[in-house]
């Protein structure tokens, strides 16, 4: 290879290490100890200049200050002009789905892509992490042990590319905020992020307003949790015959558990416990939580709506639930998202391998906003009955409004009245992979 072709090379697999003189041994024996190569290859200098030798000979020789001070512009941007009448949902044109509906609704959800079971893909992966893990794929963090202390880390995966469409400052708040409430309820403090921003040609206004908006909102959201950006990588120009993808920002959350025996999953424990709702308002049918959402999509064929955070409740919501696993009072706690509070309470009774009673509840809104919306800032929690009078205080505590949703047992998933189904048949809906149902189509702007 040429010297140019070595420097600009991006072949994959390759770290550039910076070590203190004279450390050069203990660096080769530590990458010697997991079968890697390691080279020098130079030397910092204090002159300010970047020299590149082929042998003896000088290849490249340019100031540093000029290599490492990238052009940067800023665009024009313009707010896409068919947004406003996306966002302007009516849900007068939606029919409401009959009682008798409901199930059938269910077992679609948790049979769609963004929902099913991922383990036919984890599964071909090594996720026993040199025997660390301490909680495997498949809920809403990993954790795994830091050997030697008695301490773990989690880590999650999260975005949602139709809230960016609809909003691209909201769909980027949320996409940070969803991360951190999955950490949450594992019982780690969020700590670090890294993101993944995919959109279309930001040459074009309407592209470069959806970038600009999405960092905004996540940046807003991430100044408000104090969770850094430590790195990040951007993906543009993705487009098909003119059509750009949907702006799709994806954001890794690493939190820290001080006790890694202190952790939490979304399975149901026992039989017995008492299943409650931290929210804002205690409120099942926010009809806001159709915009965007999974089954507006799944069901009607639409992507439309307006998805909405509250910032200030989301942090709430999250200390009350890391105080409640921390402490011990939660057994399980599951982030409601996806689907919807019927799909939280699914899939923790799948985990769990438990059923679930609800308290009956006469719904005031629509009943598919209840069951199958998607408004933020919701954790689905089990605690142990003595636990319950602990838990009213730390909701108060953190001003948190806690909702009896009812108590895990038996073997079917019931929410009276709109929701009966053995649990073996919803488990088998979650694990049989994309829906071959109805798809949803994609708006035109």
């Amino acid at each position: 290879m040429t010297p140019y072709e070595i420097m600009l090379s991006e072949s994959q697999e390759r770290m550039l290490v910076v070590a203190k003189l004279g450390c050069e041994d203990k660096i080769k024996d530590l990458f010697s100890r997991w079968d890697l190569r390691c080279d020098i290859i130079g030397y910092v200098t204090g002159d300010g200049r970047a020299r590149i030798k082929e042998g003896d000979r000088v290849v490249a020789d340019a100031p540093v200050e000029m290599l490492s001070s990238a052009p940067s512009y800023r665009l024009r941007t313009q707010k896409p002009s068919w947004l406003k009448q996306l966002q302007s949902l009516d849900l007068s044109q939606v029919p409401e789905p009959a009682l008798e509906e409901c199930d059938g609704i269910l077992l679609r959800l948790l049979a769609s892509p963004s929902i099913a079971s991922k383990e036919s893909v984890y599964r071909q992966y090594d996720h026993q992490v040199q025997v660390n893990s301490v909680v495997t794929p498949g809920g809403d963090a990993a954790v795994l042990r830091i050997k030697g202390t008695g301490k773990g880390i989690a880590l999650t995966i999260d975005g949602n590319s139709r809230y960016c469409y609809l909003d691209p400052y909201v769909g980027g708040a949320i996409t940070v905020a969803e991360a951190a409430r999955n950490l949450v309820c594992s019982g780690a403090e969020p700590l670090a992020l890294t993101d993944c921003l995919n959109f279309g040609n930001p040459e074009r206004p309407d592209v470069y307003y959806q970038l600009k908006e999405c960092i905004r909102g996540m940046a807003r959201v991430c100044r408000q949790l104090k969770v850094p950006v430590i790195s990040g990588n951007v993906s543009l120009y993705n487009e098909t015959k003119g059509e750009s993808i949907y702006p799709t920002a994806v954001v890794g959350v690493l939190g820290l558990l001080d006790d890694v025996t202190k952790h939490c999953t979304p399975a149901f424990r026992s039989d017995g416990d008492l299943v409650f709702l931290l929210s804002g308002d205690g409120s099942w049918d926010d009809q806001e939580g159709l915009g965007g959402s999974e089954y507006l999509a799944l069901v009607h064929g639409k992507v439309a709506g307006r998805p909405s955070l509250d910032i200030e409740l989301e942090k709430r919501v999250q200390a009350a639930c890391l105080e409640a696993v921390r402490e011990g009072v939660a057994r399980s706690a599951h982030d409601c998202s996806e689907g919807g509070l019927a799909v939280a309470l699914a899939e923790s009774c799948i985990q769990g391998k438990r059923g679930f009673r609800g308290t009956y509840v006469e719904f005031k809104g629509r009943k598919d906003a209840a069951l199958f919306g998607e408004a933020q800032s919701r954790i689905v929690l089990s605690v142990p009955q003595k636990d319950r009078a602990r838990l009213d205080k730390i909701c108060q505590k953190h001003r948190v409004v806690l909702t009896r949703l009812g108590k895990v047992g038996g073997k079917r998933l019931t929410i009276p009245g709109y929701v009966n189904l053995p649990l073996d048949q919803v488990e088998q809906a979650w694990r049989s992979g994309p829906d071959k149902g109805k798809k949803a189509s994609r708006p035109r702007p």
